[in-house]
């Protein structure tokens, strides 16, 4: 199920009440692995924004259906955390949270996110990042290129729906894109107006509460 084919509940786009437990605003940035999403989440941390990097701080290998952890090393099981997802989401102590990742997963927190980016890349962007990537990493080995290259092709492990960012850019003008973007969409759905996002204090990145990581698994 994509993001767009959910059913339309009042915490989706953005519509979530804060008697319904919800956070101030909440962003998720997905893409195939290579998309730059470490590096989106990096570059918003150093501007002082409050990140949650899904691959390091909430992945683990499980089951996308039930959430059961399971053995092994596989991008099918690479997903993230439902309780602690739901957690950081509720957490009202910041303007905006940005939630950066991929996970086999996001059908079942999707619409916890007032919105939801996409980073796209084309195929030679994909191939070279890849071909820069240790085998040591996911995406390092041949295998796991095959792999993502299909997925680059099919889309199928992304959310559906979702507003595109060209993440060929420089990784500056990628973040400042998806910031105008989030002031952009900032009153979709709500009741009185929403502050746009604060410009924050670059020199001092804001760490925010980390999520407690759980064996914790790269495939993205």
């Amino acid at each position: 199920m994509g993001w767009s084919d959910l059913p339309r509940r009042k915490s989706w786009r953005g519509i979530r009440a804060r008697e319904h437990g919800m956070g101030v605003r909440n962003y998720l940035i997905e893409g195939v692995s290579g998309a730059g999403k470490t590096s989106v989440c990096q570059e918003l941390r150093r501007r002082g924004y409050h990140t949650i990097n899904g691959d390091t701080e909430l992945a683990y290998q499980g089951d996308p259906e039930t959430g059961e952890p399971v053995d092994g090393l596989a991008h099918e099981h690479h997903i993230w955390n439902v309780d602690e997802v739901r957690a950081l989401a509720a957490d009202q102590s910041h303007a905006a949270s940005f939630f950066c990742g991929g996970s086999r997963n996001f059908s079942s927190f999707i619409d916890l996110f007032d919105r939801v980016f996409v980073l796209e890349i084309d195929r030679d962007t994909l191939t070279r990042r890849l071909a820069e990537r240790p085998q040591t990493e996911w995406g390092g080995r041949p295998a796991e290129r095959r792999l993502i290259r299909r997925l680059h092709a099919t889309k199928e492990d992304v959310p559906k729906g979702g507003v595109l960012i060209d993440a060929t850019a420089p990784i500056e003008r990628v973040v400042d894109e998806i910031l105008a973007k989030c002031d952009q969409g900032a009153d979709m759905g709500r009741t009185g107006r929403v502050p746009s996002l604060p410009s924050l204090n670059r020199g001092s990145p804001r760490r925010g509460r980390r999520a407690h990581r759980r064996e914790s698994s790269r495939p993205a």
